[in-house]
């Protein structure tokens, strides 16, 4: 298994290690999954995301090539601004999501799962111009996430540009007060205010120790980083979203342009959005006792089976089992009664909106 540039931080912390996405990772450290999941909706968690893909897309053709891969105009993006979106195949599934920052007229910043990097660049090799070079960015970087209310200040402390300013889903570049030159982004994963920090490797564990010594932030492991973004209705790519899922039934037809064609996977993908999917994500509670675990079977009120949980765990914020799940379209509507079968169990459950929790991101004029 690969480490990455934190794994030392991770130990030194007590980290608690798993392999994850081919790497060890902390699950947790001992403050515990709930309440490091507390402390970053009330103050700052830090994140070691190093094991994802930091990609650059460059040359005339890149906003016209990325547009082709996705099913989102990302030739519409002004500069430095981000979006999440998703890489398509011929049959309008999903081979990954992904945030697309475009930074300059003809270069893009690309951050990609990190169980799927390696499959995402052989796909964006194979299907790109003459006129477009790709650069996958080897472990020499580390990505740091830094989430929660006092993510802002903990931050602006730490770097010598103004990032109190810096607009929700956008890309700066700036430098740690000795002059590491970083990248900046404000986005994450857990619906609270927060930032993305590509830092070189060799500066990881200085800038990640700098973070923790603040009296705000604590570390947070996956399992946090988890239930975090259930709480949001985010989606979670090979449970949520896979190779077979379309954009339209996961639920995020958003990500679509208005008049936006011409992309992989367009045929399915378009007549869905006209249509309507025969299925939908959709997130669900249960009503009694018991814990929505991925795989439990889930059933509608008759008994009949509707398929299983793709994303399941109790919400550290409201003490309540929650997940996620594809059902038939016409079960799909909030307050939509279901059945959850746990341990031969059977439970009532209830289909709810994707997001348990307002998300909490800055807010700023939106543009494109």
């Amino acid at each position: 298994m690969k480490t990455t540039p934190l794994y030392h931080a991770h130990l030194a912390a007590s980290g608690k290690i798993i392999e994850f996405a081919g790497y060890q990772m902390p699950v947790q450290y001992p403050l515990g999954l709930a309440k490091e999941h507390l402390w970053v909706r009330a103050h700052a968690g830090i994140f070691d995301v190093s094991h994802m893909g930091q990609i650059w897309v460059k040359g005339a053709g890149a906003g016209v090539f990325l547009s082709r891969i996705t099913p989102s105009d990302i030739t519409k993006l002004a500069d430095t601004r981000a979006k999440y979106t998703v890489l398509t195949n011929e049959q309008g599934g999903i081979i990954d999501d992904l945030i697309i920052t475009r930074v300059s007229e003809d270069t893009f910043f690309v951050v990609v799962n990190g169980a799927c990097k390696d499959k995402d660049f052989a796909w964006m090799k194979s299907q790109c111009p003459a006129d477009v070079s790709l650069e996958l960015l080897p472990d020499t970087r580390a990505l740091i996430a830094l989430q929660g209310p006092s993510a802002e200040s903990v931050l602006q402390a730490l770097v010598t540009v103004d990032v109190v300013n810096q607009p929700y889903m956008s890309f700066q570049y700036g430098a740690l007060k000795d002059g590491t030159e970083v990248f900046i982004s404000r986005l994450g994963y857990t619906g609270e205010d927060g930032f993305e920090i590509s830092v070189p490797a060799d500066k990881a564990e200085p800038f990640w120790n700098a973070l923790s010594a603040h009296p705000e932030v604590e570390p947070i492991g996956l399992g946090a980083r988890d239930t975090l973004r259930l709480e949001m209705g985010y989606p979670l790519y090979g449970h949520d979203l896979n190779d077979e899922t379309s954009p339209i039934e996961a639920n995020i037809g958003w990500i679509i342009n208005k008049g936006h064609t011409g992309f992989v996977g367009e045929q399915r993908i378009l007549a869905e959005k006209e249509q309507g999917p025969s299925r939908k994500r959709v997130a669900i509670k249960l009503l009694d006792k018991g814990v929505a675990r991925e795989g439990a079977i889930l059933q509608d009120v008759q008994g009949n089976l509707l398929g299983a949980l793709t994303s399941g765990g109790v919400s550290p914020s409201l003490s309540l089992p929650i997940g996620q799940a594809y059902v038939p379209a016409a079960l799909a509507a909030e307050g939509t009664k279901l059945q959850v079968v746990v341990r031969d169990r059977v439970i009532p459950a209830e289909v709810c909106g994707l997001a348990f929790m307002p998300a909490k991101t800055k807010t700023t004029k939106k543009v494109a």
